[in-house]
């Protein structure tokens, strides 16, 4: 199926863009190499392949979470520009009610 440059003009008005009758011309075949691969692509998926995310197996590469020492909260704080119950306090940023 070759797209023309009518069918370009009617996808770039859903799209709300405004192309040249040059810029369709030379689009038309672009976009129907395009489509053309999604066919391809269409054709291969077949229903013995189950969908996946990744091309591979993702393993995660990431330490496990342990509870180790750290800073003490008295230390930090002192440091704070401002301090209240145990956070630092900061302005607020959002119109929203506490």
């Amino acid at each position: 199926m070759a797209l023309s440059p009518d069918d370009v003009a009617d996808l770039a008005g859903l799209a709300r863009i405004d192309l040249t009758a040059e810029e369709r011309e030379h689009l038309a075949p672009q976009l129907d190499q395009i489509l053309e691969a999604v066919a391809q692509v269409q054709q291969v998926a077949t229903d013995e392949v189950p969908p996946t995310s990744h091309a591979v197996p993702l393993t995660n590469v990431f330490r496990t979470d342990e509870v180790r020492p750290s800073l003490d909260r008295d230390a930090v704080l002192a440091g704070a520009p401002a301090a209240e119950q145990d956070r630092f306090r900061v302005p607020r940023i959002l119109d929203e009610e506490a």
